[in-house]
């Protein structure tokens, strides 16, 4: 290997101790690292990236408009995160505000409606094409996890870091398509994971794509820098509560910024807690 992944490979050991972590990182050369890259997480919702891919590719090939007009109603509002719920029916948006409010809030009835507009199947088929194998799109957005009977939403770090890389690259969509959906990665308002050490400096850029639910903290994105291009797919399960899982994510991903170089990270202020073993 070309990288030093040693302060990785303690990040990971120092989080594991509050839960079970899975990680893929992909290195400005490519270089891949991985901790549990093939284990099956629950997605929660990590998984309106590859919703987000199918939204461009049925944009690009004419069955959508991004300015095609949409107007909510009651059914339409899902539980859990996002400001559509709190929303008078009747309010018109965009497919692109449906995208932005999922992207950048991750608002669960702008998703659901995302999805019977494109089609779950379709979805999952495009995951297929994008090499994401072990990963799926089961079920809408419901603000909770699966209950007994219920299909569940799953990912690998390996599958979703392949979709980021795809997306940078250019290859999930157009490249109309996949600079906008950079765009909207970079429009995260959540910064205290994958973001939580990236220095506010030019020339400095990243986005992600959040996920949580009870004991399940994800986060899903991209770093670059004077260094090159970091990806990163880190999912948390089984820990105490979402800040711990948070905290965790952000000491991978300050490991990980330091052992590719693409950039040189915030230090905390006070010192990591999971660092000294006390979050």
């Amino acid at each position: 290997m070309s990288h030093d992944w040693s302060e990785v490979e303690r990040a990971v050991a120092a989080t594991e101790r509050f839960g079970t972590v899975g990680a893929c990182l992909v290195a400005p050369d490519g270089e891949v690292w991985t901790h549990e890259g093939s284990r099956r997480f629950k997605a929660a919702s990590v998984v309106k990236i590859p919703l987000m891919i199918e939204t461009y590719r049925r944009v690009e090939d004419g069955a959508l408009r991004l300015d095609e007009p949409y107007t909510l109603v009651v059914s339409d509002k899902a539980a859990g995160s996002g400001v559509l719920l709190h929303l008078h029916p009747g309010l018109t948006v965009t497919i692109e505000d449906l995208v932005y409010l999922m992207m950048s809030i991750s608002d669960n009835s702008a998703t659901n409606i995302l999805i019977r507009r494109v089609g779950m199947d379709r979805v999952n088929a495009t995951m297929r094409v994008l090499g994401m194998t072990e990963s799926t799109l089961g079920r809408e957005m419901k603000g909770r996890g699966a209950e007994p009977g219920e299909a569940e939403n799953w990912a690998t770090p390996r599958d979703y870091a392949r979709a980021i890389r795809a997306i940078l690259d250019g290859e999930a969509a157009g490249p109309a398509g996949c600079a906008a959906m950079v765009t909207m990665l970079e429009r995260q308002q959540n910064p205290r994971r994958i973001g939580r050490y990236v220095p506010e400096t030019e020339g400095v850029r990243w986005g992600s794509k959040t996920g949580g639910l009870k004991g399940v903290t994800n986060d899903v994105g991209f770093v670059s820098g004077p260094g090159g291009r970091l990806i990163l797919a880190v999912f948390c399960e089984g820990m105490a509560d979402l800040h711990v899982g948070e905290q965790c994510i952000g000491e991978i991903a300050r490991a990980a910024m330091r052992a590719t170089g693409v950039v040189t990270p915030r230090e905390p202020v006070s010192g990591s807690p999971v660092a000294r073993g006390r979050a």
